[in-house]
Parts: structure tokens; C-alpha cells; sequence
């Protein structure tokens, strides 16, 4: 049985936190796509972290952690996630596995990402320029070299061929970067990672899930950043939705049972590409300091808006939510109202469907006003005991998606959890 977690936004609706809170329930957690341009941020014992790559049920002693096959991986930054982890007492080796099938981010993938983007101008993608779009390409272009062939004594070799051809391409950007520093650390993370445990990935999953064991999938950004279904071409390069399960762990579809979709009680975004219920005032600025709305990867400051339902909507559909988590009610607590983005105007006519490209089309959010309830929640721990304008935001929500949300996340700690 597999249970899956994703994002149901542009990302950044707090994964980790929520990931960290059910991995109790399950056996194995298994992140299946992505890279570390994703951070997840979880607070342990009163501690910040961010991982980026290392599936978030590494605070649990007794889970076993999957790194799959749809994950591109950065051993530089796979080390100093490990080095981070292990600080706060935490045995990572016991308990963390990659499969084998798992791409490499390459430092000449991190040069390429910088040269591609700086020869966008002044239509930049909003990259953060950690390699993920280059490796993927190689990944999809049968050139990348994966996990398991560490194991390969030609290890060096396959990797000068494909830096050859990588120099070529930087050759064709007039990008002449010194990469040396880089390559040294890469070199050196490689032996790091050589010391872990490399598995078939899905022979490993499958036969987890052949015991009786509970599986929880884990996914990076968002599904409206998702490479087919996302804001195109303002997307990762990945498939951040469900179906990326099956082909990111090697699992089939009907081993999927529950898939628990995350929302921020509002929205963000980060970079570049559309966003209709963005806000350009001091509501916008009051939201992002009051929910730190930052980077975890970047330190970008995010862009913020009113939640759009439209766009949820369409993501719990091409998911198959079968429930929801609200994140960060909390920071709506001084409101006196608030607004849900319930319909687009597109060239005068009223929708609730997700157009084609977003960005070659105006999109005037439509919206419904609610009474803010204006009361703190963060102390909060039974359902009953929120206030009457919040139930009536949520089970508007309810109505609207025709999918409950059942977790309502009122804090950063790991046990600020309403459960509904």
C-alpha cells in the first residue's frame, strides 16, 4: 500500500512539515522526483532544518528512507544535508537508501542551468540554477550517468566523455566559467556517497510493499510547476504529480491508495511565470513577512496572493486527491476578511478552468469576500475550538473542491496539527 504526499501550488506549501507529522504511520518514505531545488523545512526539537534530497522521515528512528529513481541527486549537496542531519544526532546511514537508478547532477549541469538562464535576457525562467533542467535533459537524452554507475570502475571516463560534450554546448554559450572548484567537491562527494546503500530501487520498494509494509511517497515542488500540466514554461522538469510515482519509484498504479494534497491557506510563488491572485500591495508584503515567506533553497522572497481555487481545483483533479491539507492558517489570523479566488475573467468571460498558457492570455481573478476570524490558533489542537469564520473559509473550500480537508497546520512545530 502506498499513500502519496504532494504539493497542490507552486510549491512551497510546507511538504516537509506535513511529511515529517505522517511518517509515524508508515513503514517507508520515498521521495520520487525532483531535486535540491526543493527544500523542505521541518523543525526538530525546536531546530530549523531544510532538506533538500533526503526524504523527511529521516528524524524517525525506525523508517526507512528511499532516495528514487525520478530524483536527479547533487552529492555535494547530499553531503552537507547528511553532515546537517548528523549534527542533530541523527544516524543517516542506518536508514537512508538511493536506488541505483537515481541521475547525477553533474557541475558541468550547474553550469550549463547558469548559462542557459543568463541567455534568456529578460524572459528568465526563474531557475535556481542547481542543474536539475540539464541533468533531466541528459536523463531524457540517454547521455546522464546514474548512481549505479559508481560501481563502474569507467566511472571517470563516461564522466570526461559527457563533460566533453557538456564544454561543447558551454563552448556554443560563450560560457567560460571556472567550474575547477566545483568538480574538486564533486569528486570528493562521490567517494561520500559511495558509502551508502545502493539498491534496485524497485525490486527494494516492491518488495516492502510485498510484506505489508506502508509506503509514503514524497514529492517536490508543486503540481502547478509540473513539466506537462504546470504553468508552461515557467515549470520544473520533472512529473510533480501523482502519476510521477509510479515511474519515480517503479511502482504500479493500483498500489496507490490515498493521495494527500497540500495547500498554504493562501498562495506563493517563486521566479518567474504566471500567478493571477498575486498581490502587489501591503496585504502581499504583510503575508510574506508574517509567513517568512522566503526560500528555503534561495532566499528568494516570495510572491503572495488571496488561495485560487480554480488552479486547485484543476491540480486536485489531475491528482486524484482524495484529501487535503491547509498549511499556514495561522498567518490569515489578523484579517477582517479575506478573499477566495473562486472564477478567472478571461477576455470577458467567466471560467473555472485552467487555461491552456496562462501567461498568453489576461486573467482577472474573480473573487468571493469571507469574514476573517481575526483570532489567534496557533494554540489551537481540536477542530471545534476554531472560530466560526474559519469553519465556514474551510468548508467552503470543502464545497468547492468536493474533497475535505482534514489536517489544518496552525504553527511551525511538529505537533501544531488540527486534525478535522
Amino acid at each position: 500500500m502506498v499513500d502519496v504526499i504532494l504539493g497542490l501550488q507552486w510549491g512551497d506549501e510546507g511538504k516537509g512539515k506535513i511529511v515529517d507529522y505522517f511518517a509515524k504511520n508508515y513503514d517507508v518514505i520515498a521521495r520520487f522526483q525532483g531535486g535540491p531545488n526543493a527544500g523542505h523545512t521541518l523543525y526538530v526539537n525546536d531546530k530549523k532544518v531544510v532538506l533538500h534530497q533526503i526524504p523527511s522521515g529521516i528524524f524517525h528512528e525506525d523508517k526507512i528512507n528511499l532516495i528514487g529513481n525520478g530524483v536527479v541527486l547533487d552529492p555535494v549537496t547530499l553531503r552537507k544535508e547528511c553532515d546537517a542531519v548528523a549534527a542533530m544526532g541523527v544516524d543517516y546511514k542506518k536508514n537512508l537508501y538511493i536506488s541505483e537508478r537515481t541521475h547525477l547532477i553533474l557541475p558541468t549541469h550547474r553550469a550549463l542551468d547558469k548559462a542557459s538562464e543568463l541567455s534568456k535576457g529578460n524572459d528568465k525562467i526563474g531557475s535556481t540554477l542547481k542543474g536539475i533542467g540539464p541533468a533531466y535533459m541528459d536523463k531524457t537524452g540517454r547521455n546522464g550517468l546514474r548512481v549505479g554507475d559508481l560501481l563502474d570502475k569507467n566511472f571517470t571516463t563516461q564522466y570526461i566523455k559527457l563533460r566533453m560534450k557538456h564544454q561543447r554546448l558551454l563552448d556554443n554559450f560563450n560560457f567560460h566559467e571556472d567550474i575547477t572548484q566545483w568538480e574538486e567537491e564533486f569528486f570528493d562527494a562521490i567517494e561520500f556517497l559511495r558509502g551508502f546503500k545502493i539498491v534496485n530501487g524497485e525490486y527494494f520498494i516492491n518488495d516492502k510493499i510485498a510484506q505489508g509494509m506502508k509506503v509514503l511517497a514524497e514529492g517536490a515542488q508543486g503540481s502547478m510547476l509540473d513539466v506537462d500540466f504546470g504553468t508552461f514554461p515557467f515549470v520544473t522538469s520533472s512529473s510533480t504529480i501523482s502519476a510521477g510515482v509510479c515511474s519515480g519509484l517503479g511502482i504500479a498504479p493500483q498500489k496507490i491508495r490515498d493521495v494527500i494534497g497540500i495547500t498554504k491557506a493562501y498562495c506563493t510563488r517563486v521566479g518567474s511565470g504566471p500567478f493571477p491572485t498575486e498581490l502587489h500591495d501591503a496585504t502581499g508584503d504583510f503575508i510574506r513577512n508574517a509567513g517568512n515567506e522566503f526560500g528555503s533553497t534561495t532566499g528568494r522572497p516570495r510572491r503572495c496572493g488571496w488561495i485560487d481555487l480554480v488552479a486547485l481545483n484543476f491540480a486536485c483533479m489531475i491528482n486524484g486527491v482524495t484529501q487535503i491539507v491547509m498549511t499556514k492558517a495561522d498567518i490569515l489570523d489578523s484579517f477582517e476578511e479575506l478573499k477566495v479566488c473562486s472564477e478567472y475573467n478571461v477576455n470577458g468571460e467567466a471560467m473555472k478552468t485552467v487555461p491552456f498558457q496562462m501567461n498568453r492570455v489576461n486573467i482577472e481573478p474573480l473573487y468571493q469576500a469571507f469574514k476573517g476570524w481575526n483570532t489567534d490558533i496557533s494554540k489551537a489542537s481540536d477542530y471545534n475550538t476554531l472560530p466560526a469564520p474559519m469553519k465556514n473559509y474551510i468548508e467552503f473550500i470543502n464545497t468547492y473542491l468536493g474533497v475535505p480537508v482534514k489536517f489544518i497546520s496552525n504553527g511551525p512545530g511538529r505537533e501544531q496539527i488540527v486534525c478535522i
